[in-house]
């Protein structure tokens, strides 16, 4: 057997060192150390090998001789889940699912391992929690229970022996962050456990077929805790957004090795735990009796669907000497920078007002689609003048006031039209041959237009 060595690899500069320190002192950067093993070289010279070596290269193929069949996909059972996924779980991926405390990972995870369970061996691996509380948290969501093997451990050399007894199809480890290996001295948490641990999971699961689901914390910034390289090792990484308080939740995937980026479930949480949302349009669109001034809807794109939002602006007289941009569900930056074209080319000034924008439901619009209608909530809330509530937006501003197409405009318009509104104010570019069925379409070109358009 070869002996594990202990070495202490600077995450700034990259050098090695026998023994940990505070300092690195090649490049001087505090706290940079961290933790990993090596095999050495077992006596004889030769490199160490695996136990299954066989002796055999490994196979070299031309693109032209590589099978492309589909991939076949486990259906999760929840039709939002499937859609972030990409269409299902496949064998042998490793998703990693991070979110704030409370926001629903665990019962998520748990509600479709009890599902799965009813077709396919899995297994719920928890080091956070004992196997009651998991069990009375299932009878409380009243889920199926016979099935589903739950497993409370936290060391992965441990966790691994037991899923190669079990052979589970589908697997969850909640969370990676309590996870330990006992070939490191450091506490569970630490970078190197981390790394490690979610190395020897991911290397399991391409060796076993099996798809495992990684729970991960979260730091104060939204970000995944932990090490970067964690996002890089995964096949999947899923964020959970929304209030821990509210109603909704939406899961959001930031990397998909089997299918598209930014896509986005929608999904309730109730006393039985979250259940999906088939229209996410209908929920974000508040019904009011009459208009009111500083909301306006648009058309996002999200993933591989179009969803209607409402945009809400608040424009009041500031007191301060630096006037406030707040902005919740979009980019505090190009609000600052839309307001000064606002001013450049659409001749209207708000240097001494107090700016505050804000996407209902809680939605993240992380595209620049939202420009047109973010402009148009302001101007409507500075004159106090109501928009139509049939009237929907969309499109991209430039620095010199022209108005920028944005994809998919054509499934934007149809979204819009389904949900009974009967105006639209787009770009040019994605302005139809054929407008839809009751609606009319005002295509525009400069920021001039677009407010003579929706104003006069």
């Amino acid at each position: 057997m070869a002996k594990a060595k202990r070495i202490y690899g600077c995450t700034e500069c990259g050098a090695t060192f026998s023994k940990w320190a505070g300092q690195c002192p090649e490049c001087q950067a505090w706290n940079t150390l961290v933790e990993t093993v090596v095999d050495t070289t077992p006596t004889g010279g030769t490199p160490a090998r695996s136990s299954n070596w066989t002796g055999q290269e490994a196979q070299v193929k031309t693109l032209a001789d590589v099978s492309t069949e589909e991939v076949p996909r486990q259906l999760s059972g929840s039709s939002e889940l499937d859609r972030v996924l990409g269409g299902g779980l496949v064998s042998g991926s490793v998703v990693l699912m991070g979110g704030d405390p409370g926001i629903g990972k665990s019962t998520i995870l748990l509600q479709t391992l009890c599902r799965l369970a009813q077709s396919v061996p899995a297994l719920y691996v928890t080091g956070e929690e004992s196997q009651q509380q998991v069990a009375m948290r299932a009878r409380r969501l009243g889920l199926p229970e016979d099935k589903l093997k739950v497993m409370t451990e936290t060391c992965i050399e441990s966790i691994i022996a037991t899923a190669r007894k079990e052979q589970p199809r589908v697997m969850v480890v909640d969370s990676i962050q309590t996870i330990f290996t006992e070939q490191l001295q450091s506490a569970p948490g630490g970078v190197a456990q981390v790394r490690e641990s979610a190395a020897l999971l991911v290397r399991y699961a391409k060796q076993s077929g099996t798809a495992i689901f990684l729970v991960g914390h979260v730091t104060k910034e939204g970000s995944l805790a932990g090490p970067r390289v964690l996002e890089h090792m995964v096949d999947t990484v899923l964020y959970f957004e929304g209030e821990s308080d509210g109603r909704y939740r939406m899961l959001r995937a930031v990397k998909n090795r089997f299918g598209a980026v930014n896509e986005l479930g929608v999904f309730a949480m109730t006393d039985k735990g979250l259940k999906e949302v088939a229209n996410p349009s209908a929920i974000f669109l508040s019904r009011y009796d009459a208009p009111i001034p500083g909301s306006v809807v648009m058309a996002t794109w999200e993933g591989s669907r179009p969803m209607l939002v409402e945009v809400q602006a608040l424009v009041d007289t500031s007191h301060l000497g630096n006037p406030r941009r707040v902005t919740l569900g979009l980019d505090q930056n190009r609000l600052a920078m839309l307001l000064a074209v606002l001013h450049r080319h659409g001749g209207v000034a708000t240097y001494d007002q107090d700016v505050f924008v804000n996407v209902v439901g809680g939605v993240k619009v992380l595209e620049t689609a939202s420009d047109l209608a973010l402009l148009a909530a302001v101007m409507s809330s500075l004159r106090n003048r109501p928009l139509p509530m049939d009237l929907m937006v969309f499109g991209e501003l430039g620095l010199s006031g022209e108005i920028r197409p944005v994809p998919s405009g054509q499934e934007r318009l149809k979204e819009a039209a389904k949900h009974g509104f009967t105006r639209a104010i787009v770009p040019k570019a994605n302005a139809p041959k054929e407008s839809p069925k009751g609606m009319e379409v005002i295509a525009v070109t400069r920021l001039d237009q677009a407010l003579s358009a929706i104003f006069d």
